[in-house]
Formats: C-alpha cells, structure tokens, sequence
C-alpha cells in the first residue's frame, strides 16, 4: 500500500518548509493558512515527529486574535491576507489539536491549548445562523460575510465534534458546542437552501460532494448512497478525484480526502484502489505534486504543497491504523450523554 519509508519521507519534506517560528507555508517562500497548516502539522503527528507538530501549534496559539480568529494567511511571521478570517480555517485548530493529543497522549499539550480551542470554537459559534449553519467568514472589519459554504461547513462539525471531546478529557461542561453540533449536522443534511444563497453554487466542486460524510454529518446507507450518486462525475478509474467536475484534473489531496470518505462509508475496496494510485506523484525530496492534468498528461501546477502530504499521510493512517487517531475521519465519537465530565467512557459512535 506504501512505498518503503514513506511515512518518514514524506514528513521529511513538510519539515524541509517548516519555518523558525512553527509556521508551515504550502511550500518554501509562500504563504502559510491556518487549514492547510494545520494539515500538514496533523502529518508531522503521524509520522512521529511531535516536538515539530507542537511547534506548529504553538506558531498558531501565538498569532491567535483577541476575537478567537486568525486573519487567512501569514508570511514571514506577519499577516498577508487581511481581507477576511475564515470559520473552517478558526476551528480547525481544535481538530489538529485533538488529533495530536490521540496520538501523544499528552495531556499537558491539550491543557495548554484548550484557551486557544475555547476561544476559536466561541468565534465560530457566535456565527451560526438560527437556521444552524455558519458563515463563511468575517471581514477586515469585522462585518459578517452572510453565507454558507457546504465543505466549509461540513469541516467546521468535525472541529466541533473534536472540540467537544478536548473539552470532556478536560472536565469543562461546553453545551452551547453540543447543540450547534447538532444543529449544523442538521443543516448539512436537511436545509440545502442554507448554503450558496449569494453566489453560485459550489456543487461543481468535489469536495461539497464528499465532505459531509468524510466529517461525519452523513453517516451509513445514506453516506453510501451520496457517494455512489456522483462518483461517475467525480471519479476517473485508475487515476483518482476530480478537483471540480468540469475540467481533467485530478488532484492529490482530494482523492486522499475521498479514500477516507469512503473508509467511513464502509467502501473500503474503492479506498484502497484509489489511494494506492497516488504514490506516482510522489517526488523525490518526499513531496507530492498537487494535480494532474489528464487531458494534457501535465503535472498542475507545479508546486509540492505541504498540506498535499499531509492529506496522504492522514489516509494512509486511516488505512493501515498506523497511530491511535486513524479513525478520526472514518467515524463520529462523542462522550455519552449522561457521564460525568471528565470521566472515561467509550464514545458514542455513529
């Protein structure tokens, strides 16, 4: 399923773009977001390289806003886009976190973390419509960007899931997090009229296709069937996921994501025959080129970005169990209701 020493390589490349201060651009001399870092520090996790994943962190928890937030992407150690602060990008913090604290077990990590989890997951909450989903984005100044992304969405109810969790293994009582979990699933799954009201419809784009069941807002038969609907539109047999429906490129951290969507709807077969594929993008420093275009038999763009290898690393742990948090994107676990906080208990699963 793997090359040898692939999950060392392919570390060894996000490493190679880790700046001084923690930050992990896409690749060398660009800009670092806080999504795309935090998915490539999630690789450092799995491949055993914590003291550099904690430094990420840590790079995050220093730049954090006084509101929770963080502005859409730094370089150098300075903001470079101010125009916006993004929910998904804010609350993916408390899923990186989490997914650091399964694999480490370190519990002074996840303590010194929770503000900084406390206050981002606040942020995203504060913009959840009565309806139960949550804008997109807030300006320079602050003013509601008033509409909804499904992937965005879909993302930010995994980092509420993860953010519930960190908040049980601590002992705090979070409620207001349980119920705009509840509500945003909801959303996602029965109010599609919630999202694209301003703009067109995001739909040509793979990711509104599988999302909702690779963060578990849709589950079992119905995850199942939402991938079979679209996979002809999406999937091209023996190369891997279309970026967006309309153009022949396929790209790498897509067909990733699908694997694990598709490990959690029970398609394991399809997962593994996808994923194993990806390896020939593989470069020799360890990275993976983004894209490929089919039509012109083109590498596109030309550009290895950290984030891609953390995509890979992330399902080859959902496939092959390698860490302790290879089901975080394969299955739903919150605490039961009715346990004490704080008190172990096995999760409820969905």
């Amino acid at each position: 399923m793997f090359p040898q020493d692939f999950v060392q390589h392919s570390a060894a490349y996000i490493l190679s773009c880790q700046q001084a201060d923690g930050s992990i651009p896409w690749f060398d001399g660009h800009y670092a977001d806080p999504w795309d870092h935090v998915e490539a520090a999630m690789g450092l996790s799995i491949a055993g390289e914590w003291e550099a994943a904690e430094r990420a962190y840590q790079w995050l928890a220093d730049v954090q806003l006084p509101d929770g937030s963080w502005w859409a992407a730094y370089r150098n150690g300075e903001p470079d886009n101010r125009e916006r602060r993004e929910t998904n990008f804010v609350a993916y913090f408390a899923t990186g976190v989490w997914h650091h604290y399964l694999i480490s077990e370190n519990q002074a990590f996840l303590k010194h973390h929770w503000s900084v989890v406390e206050r981002a997951l606040e942020f995203v909450l504060s913009l959840q419509s009565p309806h139960g989903d949550i804008q997109w984005a807030v300006d320079t100044e602050g003013k509601v960007l008033a509409d909804a992304l499904v992937t965005g969405c879909a993302s930010i109810f995994k980092s509420l899931e993860c953010g519930i969790r960190i908040a049980n293994a601590l002992g705090h009582h979070r409620p207001r997090w349980v119920s705009g979990h509840q509500r945003l699933g909801q959303a996602l799954r029965d109010m599609p009229e919630r999202f694209d009201r301003t703009w067109e419809s995001k739909a040509r784009f793979s990711m509104d296709w599988f999302y909702p069941v690779l963060t578990g807002a849709v589950t079992g038969d119905c995850a199942r069937l939402r991938l079979q609907r679209k996979w002809d539109e999406f999937v091209v047999a023996g190369l891997g996921c279309r970026c967006v429906n309309d153009e022949p490129w396929v790209t790498v951290a897509e067909s990733c994501e699908l694997t694990m969507a598709l490990l959690a709807a029970g398609e394991r077969e399809k997962a593994v025959d996808i994923y194993c594929g990806l390896h020939r993008w593989q470069d020799d420093d360890g990275g993976y080129w983004t894209g490929y275009v089919y039509r012109d038999s083109a590498i596109w763009p030309e550009e290895k970005t950290t984030w891609t290898v953390g995509a890979m690393l992330l399902a080859a742990d959902a496939l092959a169990e390698l860490t302790p948090a290879s089901d975080l994107f394969t299955r739903v676990a919150l605490p039961q209701p009715g346990v004490p906080i704080g008190q172990a208990s096995e999760p409820v699963v969905e």
